[in-house]
Formats: structure tokens, C-alpha cells, sequence
């Protein structure tokens, strides 16, 4: 393997790259088997590039040894040479460009030449090349939030807040294609979030839980943030270290794009198979909760939400899923929510989707600490649902408000992860989702036809 793993470096004197940057000579650190802190985790993927993230302990020349799922040794190909240094907190994104579409792969983390063994295979994938070919394929896409690992001497007294971690190991065994974290995906502390080193710190130990690993290198991650890791409980617009904040974020997660150029934020937007994701920021531009509610107080502030209405009118997908941290539709909340405390934003969004006849929505949220699956029928409009899924593995919530817009059966007070499979015909696309709990059991299950959301007929 050390003869390969050289033949392999050799040909790197060929290779350049514009954003691999090495030192002359990598200072004497720890025993390479010690280096890995966290991942490989597979960020963004598109029909022809992957994104791979991960974090070292010191100082640390990183490559990947990688090759098609099937194929010998010896068609193995490896990336130029990254650098993780203190100024990224030993994180690198490795983009693997020029892959064929619709293609398996298996790969080897390589850190200061030496190829390290894992106690699982990391894979990635790139998406298929369907179009003007074939019927869109089925994927799945796991849906959580509220991630919390438990640090005793930070965290408050009493029962450990987080639990159930064995609820990672059965998703990864559900082998989704995707993962959407939406938000407190780490719980910053009382002793973080006023310090952007601790800030740091947090993220980094969240990170690094043991059973998150396999699940990390073998599913394709994006992600938005909510409060807790962002700021203090409900933190707003008014947080002084925001930018830091965003700048954590960016290091730790490998989504395609982050805002817009002059307005910052984590809001993105990806393509899987046929279907539009589009991940909000509810946190950058936030009024106060408590701020008066009247015309000017926001959640996603003016860019973010004249972005996404143009967006979800441009988009031709038969599912166009918008996820936000907090809740979107529910109105009979007194905690936070977009319909119940941002009626501006709230009115103006479910407005423009019913004058543009924009087909195809679907809500998806975390934050509640309990799942649901909700239904809104405007009216002349088709319903609109919204999916709520929390939490992984924080305290579940015993509060159980009157919601008229829930479906029955949908309701759980406990830790689980939703699944959003997408199947059937370019002309009958059809979700079904399903809630598992923490120890991988089926709990409920609900289809929508792609056809069942379209606007009535003028």
C-alpha cells in the first residue's frame, strides 16, 4: 500500500490546483493515526463534483484516495494535496471535479502520506444525468434537527439533555442519499457563545461524536442552522458575534453556496434528482421576537425572501421543499414560529405562492423538539403541508399544544429522523414520508402525489 500511495504522489507533480495550498515542509505533529478529529463528511454533490469535508487535530497534509465502486485497486485516482491549519480550525474542503455522472465511489482519507484505516468505507456518489433520458431516480433524503452531545462539566446540572445516540447507527443503516440538518445541529453553551474560540470549540466537539462518523462519510450532508448554533436561545439579528457565527458554519458544512453577494447568510439552494431544495436563514436578519408586529419586522429580512419567491417561480420541479429552522405554517403556537410571530413574512410568502400558482411546496422545519406532519388547505389553492422533525438526539418535548392544522397519528414526543423517499414517474412523482424512532422502528408513514399540489385550474 506505501508503494501505491507513492506512485500516487508522484504523479502529483503533475497535477496543479487553485485552491490547494501546502507548506514547504509540514511541521512534526501527532502520529498520524491520531490526526483525525472529524469525518471525511460528504458535503454537496452535482452530476459531476463532490465536496468532502474534514477535520484534523494539528497540522496536517490532506489527499483522497479514490476509485468507482467495483473497480480494482489500480484505477484509483488522488486529490491534490490540501493543508489543514489553525486558521480554518484543521478543517478543508476537498472538491473532486470531472467525475461521471450517476457513479458509486469508495475512498481513503490520506493524511501526511499515509493512507489511514477506518472502521467503515467512506462513499460518495454523483447524481444521475436523467435528463432528456430517463424518468428522474428515487432518492431519500433524512430529515432532522436538534443534535445535542452532551459535556458534563458545561453542560446545565442534572439528567443528561442529550441521549439516544444509537438513533445514528440505524440511520445510517437506512442508507439515505441525503441528510438535511435544520438546525441546532450543536447546542452552543452558556460558556461558548460569547467567545468565538469556545464557539469554535463546540462546534468541533459536536462534531466529533464517534457514532456520527459512518454516517458522515457514507451520506451527502447540507445543512441550516436555528438558534442554538447560532447564538443564545432565540437569538436575533442583534447578536454581535453573527459573523463569526457564519464564518463557524462555513467551515463546518460543505453546502454549495452561502447567501448572496451583499447579503450573507446560510441560505442556499440544491438540486436532487427532480426535485428543489431551498434552505432558509432564519436567524441573520431576524427581528426580535419580541420586537412590535408591524410591517417591519422580519424573519428572513427583504433579500432572503424576494430571493426565495423568485426562486420557487423560476423552479420547474414537481417537489419544491423549503426548509427554515423554525415553524412555517403553525399559527397556533405560542413558541417561535413564522405564521404565529412573522405574519408580514408568513402573509406575503403564502401570498406570492398562490398568485404566481406555484406548484409543488413543501414545508420542512425542525426546532419543536417533537414531529408532525401538517396540513393547510388555503382556500382555492391546493394544501400545503409541512413537515417538522425534531428531535435527533436532544430532550424530547412533553408539551402538547392544540395544533387543528396536524394530522392524526403524526404526533411524536420522542427522539426520531424523517425520511423523504421520492419515487415514481417523471409524470407521477410521489414523497413518502417516514418517521423512524431512536431505535429504528417505523412509526408512521404518509405519501403525497406531486399531482395532489398543483393549483386548481383558472
Amino acid at each position: 500500500m506505501q508503494a501505491t500511495i507513492c506512485r500516487w504522489i508522484g504523479l502529483l507533480l503533475l497535477a496543479t490546483s487553485a485552491t490547494a495550498q501546502v507548506p514547504a515542509r509540514l511541521p512534526e505533529t501527532l502520529p498520524v493515526a491520531e490526526l483525525l478529529r472529524s469525518g471525511p463528511m460528504n458535503g454537496y454533490a452535482t452530476q459531476r463534483e463532490v465536496v468532502v469535508w474534514l477535520q484534523t487535530r494539528a497540522p496536517a497534509q490532506v489527499q483522497l484516495l479514490y476509485r468507482e465502486e467495483g473497480q480494482p485497486e489500480d484505477s484509483a485516482r488522488i486529490t491534490p494535496p490540501y493543508f489543514a491549519g489553525p486558521e480554518t480550525d484543521y478543517t478543508v474542503h476537498i472538491s473532486i471535479p470531472y467525475l461521471e455522472p450517476g457513479r458509486r465511489y469508495v475512498y481513503d482519507v490520506v493524511l501526511n502520506d499515509t493512507i489511514l484505516t477506518l472502521p467503515y468505507q467512506p462513499r460518495f456518489q454523483t447524481q444521475p444525468l436523467w435528463q432528456w433520458r430517463t424518468d428522474p431516480p428515487t432518492f431519500t433524503v433524512a430529515a432532522a434537527s436538534c443534535f445535542y452531545v452532551n459535556d458534563a462539566p458545561y453542560d446545565r446540572p442534572g439528567r443528561p439533555y442529550g441521549g439516544d445516540f444509537q438513533i445514528l447507527t440505524h440511520l445510517t443503516r437506512l442508507k439515505p442519499d441525503v441528510m438535511i440538518w435544520l438546525g441546532d445541529n450543536t447546542y452552543l453553551r452558556e460558556a461558548d457563545f460569547g467567545s468565538p474560540p469556545m464557539m469554535s470549540y463546540r462546534y468541533a466537539h459536536t462534531r466529533s461524536h464517534p457514532l456520527l462518523q459512518e454516517l458522515l462519510a457514507t451520506t451527502h450532508h447540507y445543512a441550516i442552522w436555528d438558534d442554538h448554533d447560532y447564538g443564545p436561545n432565540n437569538a436575533d439579528r442583534s447578536y454581535t458575534l453573527k459573523g463569526v457565527a457564519l464564518r463557524l458554519f462555513q467551515q463546518y458544512w460543505a453546502n454549495p453556496s452561502y447567501g448572496l453577494p451583499g447579503t450573507p447568510g446560510v441560505f442556499t439552494q440544491f438540486t436532487w434528482g427532480d426535485v428543489d431544495f431551498f434552505l432558509l436563514d432564519d436567524r441573520f436578519y431576524r427581528s426580535p421576537n419580541d420586537a412590535p408586529n408591524d410591517s417591519t419586522k422580519t424573519m428572513w429580512g427583504e433579500a432572503q425572501l424576494q430571493w426565495l419567491i423568485d426562486a420557487l417561480t423560476y423552479s420547474n420541479a414537481p417537489f419544491k421543499i423549503i426548509a427554515n429552522g423554525n415553524q412555517i405554517l403553525n399559527r397556533f403556537t405560542r413558541f417561535e414560529s413564522v405564521a404565529a410571530h412573522f405574519p408580514r413574512d408568513y402573509e406575503r410568502l403564502l401570498r406570492e405562492i398562490m398568485r404566481r400558482r406555484i406548484a409543488g411546496v413543501v414545508f420542512l422545519s425542525g426546532d419543536r423538539h417533537h414531529t408532525e406532519l401538517m396540513r393547510y388547505q388555503p382556500d382555492n389553492f391546493y394544501p400545503l403541508y409541512e413537515i417538522t422533525a425534531s428531535p435527533l438526539t436532544a430532550g424530547p418535548s412533553n408539551l402538547t399544544e392544540e395544533n387543528p392544522l396536524r394530522i392524526e397519528g403524526t404526533l411524536l414526543q420522542e427522539r426520531n429522523v424523517v425520511l423523504l423517499t421520492f419515487s415514481g414517474p417523471r409524470t407521477d412523482r410521489v414523497l413518502t414520508i417516514t418517521a423512524y424512532d431512536a431505535q429504528g422502528q417505523e412509526r408512521w408513514r404518509y405519501t403525497i402525489r406531486a399531482q395532489e399540489l398543483r393549483p386548481p385550474q383558472p
